[in-house]
């Protein structure tokens, strides 16, 4: 396909809206839209950076889908601007990926539907479903663990211990609270994460929902092998067995 001066100038103004803000509104730049050529430029210009365009709802966004994208947050730059200073460790970032999965399982049925099967989420339920994977995941032998992280190239055994480590317990004050207290804590860290990155709306009273870009990522990326290496497979799947194993003693019982 040959394309005119004009249309690539107007292609490469687009990409750099978008290389800029990350998003632009869709009438903003609704030649992307309408146009095939520009579309496909601009598309190209993303490809180049490690990126795609994606459309949801009123927006159009450019969104990283490789750690060597210039336009992915880096380790050291999500640290600085989300963990506070004791939580500053590449450790944490595993643990927030964790319960960002748990969080879009929780809208996604375990991940085993396409569309999000409730609209809007507690953040106390987002917590209780962290607190139960954590609890299965306590119940592995920590050397089949290990076995596990070399498997999936994640170090489950640490992210389990750091979570549990947010007990923190203090004087006068009951160990479940103290518990709840503190994990909301992390949890609100990681809230304020998605909210940045547009990914979650906080619409009142401790409950949130999905916007138009997580769902769309979520569809394309989340659920696809080359994108989390079967780490849902095993999150999930791990949760289904532990729980089936149960379900026989108690029907053996």
């Amino acid at each position: 396909m040959e394309f005119k001066g004009k249309e690539v100038i107007e292609a490469f103004n687009i990409y750099s809206n978008l290389a800029h803000k990350g998003y632009e509104d869709r009438d903003e730049i609704r030649a992307y839209i309408v146009d095939d050529k520009i579309r496909e430029l601009v598309d190209r210009f993303a490809h180049e950076v490690n990126c795609t365009i994606i459309l949801a709802g009123e927006y159009i966004y450019m969104v990283p889908i490789a750690v060597s994208s210039p336009f992915h947050i880096s380790n050291e730059e999500l640290k600085k601007r989300y963990l506070p200073s004791r939580q500053q460790k590449n450790l944490y970032i595993y643990l927030m990926y964790v319960t960002i999965i748990i969080l879009f399982g929780e809208f996604y049925d375990s991940y085993q539907s396409l569309e999000p099967t409730r609209s809007f989420l507690p953040i106390n339920k987002w917590l209780v479903a962290v607190n139960n994977y954590m609890m299965t995941l306590e119940e592995i032998d920590k050397e089949e663990l290990k076995e596990l992280e070399k498997e999936y190239e994640y170090n489950w055994v640490s992210v389990l211990e750091e979570w549990n480590a947010l007990d923190d317990i203090r004087e006068g004050v009951k160990v479940q609270d103290a518990r709840t207290n503190s994990r909301l804590s992390f949890l609100s860290t990681v809230k304020s994460f998605l909210e940045a990155q547009n990914l979650i709306l906080d619409i009142g009273n401790d409950e949130i929902e999905l916007t138009e870009k997580s769902k769309t990522i979520i569809q394309r990326y989340y659920m696809d092998y080359e994108y989390n290496r079967g780490i849902l497979d095993f999150m999930y799947g791990l949760q289904r067995e532990r729980r089936e194993a149960k379900d026989a003693i108690h029907i053996q019982d």
